[in-house]
């Protein structure tokens, strides 16, 4: 009667319930989701009157929140498996120039040239995964050093063949390619006309064609940010591979032991985050129509600070796909936001920077709190 009297609180303790609040507490996405509350509140204040909120308005910061969101998905994925990657923004320029040279300069047929980018750009990620695992060496010095070598071949090789870092001709040596139109068409540009015409949105606009509505469909890039950021949490939250991520990144040993392969793992995290680079840097040059040597500056930061706005840890093992993308919403529309309220944007970092002390701290605290730690 004794012993099971003694064995009861423990009992008690294995099998009690936490609250839907507290559960709340120690999701990863907290942060993320403090932050663009704070965000929306924010410029829905003190510039809901100058057009951001317009369907144009509103097309703009969603571009730019789905770059920043493509390759967070990337670096999501790879942090919590336990590394990180300083190249991306290297290889975002790399990339492109990859697709200029062999588009325009050689020639080749756009789907060609494109599918080629893709093999080179992710067989690099595996190398920069294979150094990592067979060396032991620390991902942020591998990584750093192909951040040098990407942006120095970046800079040769156009400067070698063409005698300039800028190649242009893009958007024309893509035109009519089946795959070029993946990165850089347009989607339900019907719905938009037929959403003009009944009155529902107001899209037309000074300066806009005749019967054309500024908003004349979605950017492949966005959808490209949506679908990552589907498979991104699928992959992480409803496979075994995703509890192998998890595993890799909290107790690489502790998972080996259990049968998980840690290396495989920990590779294919850095060829999937080469690949969000190279959709990255092939939709920015349909876009752009050229290629330039100094595209991707500061990228790696800016996913990665999306990532941890979004709840990931530094030391991995904890993280989440939709807060990420929720970190990427948060610099879209405040880089946004700042214009069309008239604030100086040289202050964009600053904001941004204060966000990611606060989603930190926030993040930190409440886990603290509720596990107990000191």
């Amino acid at each position: 009667m004794g012993d099971a009297t003694q064995a009861s609180p423990l009992q008690d303790e294995r099998v009690k319930k936490i609250s839907p609040f507290r559960k709340a507490l120690i999701r990863p996405e907290l942060g993320g989701i403090v932050g663009t509350i704070a965000v929306f509140t924010f410029f829905l204040l003190f510039a809901f009157d100058s057009g951001m909120f317009s369907s144009q308005g509103i097309m703009n910061w969603s571009v730019v929140s789905a770059q920043f969101m493509v390759i967070a998905v990337g670096a999501c994925l790879l942090m919590i498996a336990g590394e990180f990657d300083l190249s991306v923004g290297s290889m975002i320029g790399f990339a492109g120039m990859l697709v200029a040279i062999f588009g325009v300069t050689m020639g080749w047929p756009m789907w060609a040239a494109i599918l080629v980018t893709f093999a080179i750009c992710v067989t690099i990620g595996a190398l920069n995964g294979w150094i990592v695992v067979r060396t032991g060496l620390p991902s942020f010095i591998v990584t750093l050093a192909f951040l040098f070598i990407l942006r120095g071949l970046t800079i040769f090789l156009p400067q070698t063949i063409e005698r300039k870092t800028i190649i242009g001709g893009i958007r024309d040596a893509a035109e009519g390619d089946w795959l070029g139109a993946l990165f850089g068409g347009k989607i339900l540009g019907g719905l938009f006309r037929w959403l003009a015409d009944a009155g529902l949105i107001g899209v037309f606009d000074r300066g806009a064609r005749a019967g054309e509505p500024v908003v004349d469909g979605i950017p492949m890039l966005i959808v490209w940010a949506l679908a990552l950021v589907v498979f991104g949490h699928v992959l992480l939250t409803r496979t075994k591979f995703g509890n192998w991520i998890f595993a890799s990144g909290g107790d690489p040993e502790a998972a080996r032991n259990s049968g998980v392969p840690v290396a495989k793992v920990k590779i294919l995290m850095f060829m999937f985050t080469a690949f969000c680079a190279t959709v990255f840097a092939i939709c920015q040059v349909m876009e752009f129509g050229s290629a330039g040597a100094d595209r991707g500056l500061l990228k790696e930061f800016e996913a990665i600070i999306a990532v941890v706005i979004g709840g990931a840890l530094l030391t991995g093992g904890y993280g989440s796909v939709i807060g990420a993308a929720l970190g990427a919403l948060i610099f879209g529309v405040v880089q946004q936001g700042l214009f069309f309220a008239n604030v100086e944007s040289s202050l964009f970092r600053v904001f941004l920077g204060v966000i990611l002390l606060g989603a930190v701290i926030l993040n930190t605290n409440i886990r603290r709190i509720i596990t107990g730690e000191r």
